[in-house]
């Protein structure tokens, strides 16, 4: 996993939902005490602009007090129909009528909320103290006290008027000629515009709600879908525990912590062996039933503190601290004895990958979990060759064996362009007379910089990158043109072998690449022997009968290369028409101290005969294996009782100096076809040739 990703998931596995939540119920909260303010100013502006006609018609009784002489202004007051009183400049009462409630301390010049009062002067406002719904702000604003407001003992009380109408009293003062008149007024709201405006506040209160459900509503859709999102990305649908992403999060910051520096721990990758046949005998389900069990029991078995995940279909990465590497194998070794028996019909197998992790001095900073599995998956291939259970260990020599894959595969195309590859030589002779009747080309690599190479260190890396095919085609090539070569210069020259890999049989112009490469030497065909590895018998056997005919057809002849190495040889003997049989050389190994040995091969050289085909033995090292091989009347021998594989050179002097008793020329009736555009295909399996060091 990049820096980038494995930031990304680690800042999604620490997010959550409360955020959005709290941020909800902030904005709502701020969105409320909003909607309230302004409400509130509505209502305060609706009063003030209704007192400031109040204060109007104050400072109009204030002028008729001042103008009306002493012994009327009672009649003057009284004819106002408010409640009233006139004090002097010292605060005494001259008149007073009604009741007096006015809240003096209260008062505070009015402004009328649209600025400074200019219908008169000296106007200010007061609590009324009997019903103080009304209060006066530092400003000379008329608002509500919305406590007094929502008694309804109060409200009840206080509400008087006409039933079209609500009231609400407070008191205003103007200068007169000899102190201060008192008045109490009165805000009257129409009950239509007490609706209208209730309207509009309930309206903006139930969009507020709408909006707020509807933001709830999507706040927890995405806290849900978040939840689903982290499920998806940190939870194994199978295990419904770790997957690979929180085991490799998890395990990292487990790692890093202070109080584990001291631990030593081993990274596991654990493998349900043949899995998928499991699955494709039985079903998916059944199978994915077998992982839960793997899984469950890995649980049990392993700490409290350790880790394990499911990933891909049947891998298992287990982080275990442990004291010893002794003790670790033993716990591995119980996981999977325990593993094999999870099924009483089956029995199962388990192999596993460890790499170690050292305890650090200090803190780690800095652990990439990843590294540690992938080296544990290196090790865990290692046992790929059998599918029984076992337990094997990263260390150098697997470092060493990827370090050389790589160089191999770094410098094969430089070698292919520089024809680093040598064709070496490996004779065939007739026993009867010891004449020399063929040979086997066998390849190496003389490389400048990693030195002589034997086939075994880098044909299985080819074939495993499908660069084989270059190979191939370069042997095929550099035959013919050895062949035409050492016709051009006087010698007999006999039929050379060179093997072909199966893959290339799946090529429908295999036989038309082979022609073309070997016209393009100008070489005979019929000094080059195809020879195929049992194991091409294995594959498209319509596509195979097709190549071997045109081979044939071309000139070719056709040989079977490990003959008894596998299962169907006799089988592809019945369908194939061969024109040689190469006997493999586990056939020879005791055959002089094993008459059952002696039986199976005289059989098969009989069987040979009698399908017109030649027989080569190949392997042959000792002089009593020669004897028993001229008395069964094989055609051919190959190995190191006569020659080891050789280059070039050396065999040109064996061709020199050869007593064959049947030599092949270059023949004029050859049967040549026009040349085809050629595809790549595959070098020999088993190149390095019988008895090989």
């Amino acid at each position: 996993m990049s820096n980038t990703s494995r930031s990304k998931a680690m800042k999604l596995r620490k997010s959550h939902a409360g955020w959005g939540i709290f941020m909800f119920i902030l904005i709502f909260l701020m969105a409320s005490v909003i909607l309230a303010l302004i409400a509130s100013m509505l209502i305060t502006f609706s009063v003030n602009s209704k007192a400031l006609s109040e204060a109007d018609a104050v400072n109009y009784m204030a002028k008729l007090y001042d103008l009306t002489d002493e012994k009327n202004t009672d009649l003057v007051l009284s004819n106002s129909n408010r409640d009233c009183y006139v004090l002097d400049k010292d605060g005494n009462y001259l008149t007073e009528i009604g009741k007096n409630t006015c809240d003096q301390s209260s008062g505070q010049p009015f402004s009328g909320i649209v600025g400074s009062y200019t219908a008169g002067t000296g106007v200010k406002i007061y609590t009324d103290k009997s019903h103080g719904f009304l209060t006066v702000d530092e400003s000379g604003n008329l608002e509500f006290d919305y406590k007094s407001v929502l008694s309804i003992e109060q409200l009840t009380d206080v509400l008087y008027a006409d039933e079209d109408y609500v009231s609400f009293p407070y008191w205003t003062s103007a200068p007169v000629k000899d102190g201060t008149l008192f008045v109490k007024t009165v805000i009257r709201f129409d009950i239509n515009d007490l609706i209208y405006v209730g309207i509009i506040i309930l309206a903006a209160g139930v969009l507020l709600l709408f909006v707020g459900a509807a933001m709830f509503a999507n706040i927890i859709s995405n806290i849900v879908d978040h939840v689903k999102m982290k499920r998806l990305l940190f939870m194994d649908h199978i295990s419904d525990d770790h997957n690979w992403v929180r085991f490799l999060i998890e395990g990292e910051e487990m790692l890093k912590k202070r109080r584990n520096k001291s631990k030593k721990y081993a990274v596991v990758n654990l493998v349900f062996v043949k899995y998928r046949n499991f699955v494709l005998c039985h079903s998916v389900e059944e199978g994915e039933d077998q992982l839960r069990k793997v899984y469950n029991i890995i649980r049990r078995k392993i700490g409290k503190k350790d880790m394990v995940a499911h990933v891909s279909t049947s891998s298992f990465p287990i982080l275990i601290a442990y004291k010893d590497e002794k003790e670790l194998r033993m716990l591995i070794h119980s996981i999977i004895g325990e593993l094999e028996k999870i099924d009483s019909d089956h029995k199962f197998a388990f192999q596993a990958g460890v790499d170690l992790i050292p305890a650090s001095p200090k803190k780690r900073n800095v652990v990439f979990l990843e590294h540690y599995y992938n080296n544990a998956c290196a090790a865990r291939m290692t046992l790929e060759e059998t599918d029984e259970s076992g337990i094997a260990f990263f260390n150098q020599k697997i470092i060493d064996e990827h370090k050389w894959i790589d160089n191999i595969q770094e410098r094969q195309q430089r070698a292919i362009d520089n024809e680093e590859f040598v064709v070496y030589y490996q004779p065939k002779y007739d026993p009867s007379d010891n004449s020399l009747k063929g040979a086997e080309a066998l390849v190496r690599w003389n490389s400048p910089d990693l030195g002589f190479i034997s086939p075994g260190r880098f044909i299985p890396i080819f074939e495993e990158n499908g660069f084989i095919t270059e190979l191939d085609h370069y042997m095929i090539r550099h035959v013919a043109r050895d062949q035409r070569r050492w016709l051009n210069s006087g010698y007999n020259c006999v039929p050379v072998s060179v093997n072909v890999s199966r893959a290339h049989f799946i090529e429908d112009d295999l036989a038309d690449q082979i022609r073309d490469l070997v016209r393009g030497e100008n070489c005979p065909t019929n000094l080059i022997e195809i020879e195929l590895t049992e194991s091409a018998f294995f594959d498209d056997k319509k596509a195979l009968l097709t190549t071997i005919g045109k081979l044939k057809e071309y000139g070719f002849s056709v040989s079977m290369d490990d003959f008894g190495s596998g299962y169907s040889s006799l089988n592809s003997l019945k369908d194939l028409p061969l024109d040689v049989l190469k006997l493999d050389a586990g056939f020879f190994r005791g055959i002089s101290d094993d008459d059952r040995g002696e039986k199976v091969v005289s059989a098969a050289i009989k069987l040979a005969k009698d399908l017109s085909m030649k027989v080569v033995a190949e392997g042959v090292e000792e002089k009593g294996q020669v004897e028993f091989l001229k008395h069964e009347e094989c055609d051919m021998i190959q190995g190191f009782y006569f020659a080891r594989p050789m280059p070039g050179e050396d065999y040109a002097a064996r061709l020199a100096g050869g007593t064959a008793t049947e030599t092949v020329t270059e023949s004029a009736e050859e049967t040549v076809a026009e040349p085809e555009t050629s595809e790549s295909c595959e070098t020999p399996e088993g190149a390095d040739g019988a008895n090989e060091p």
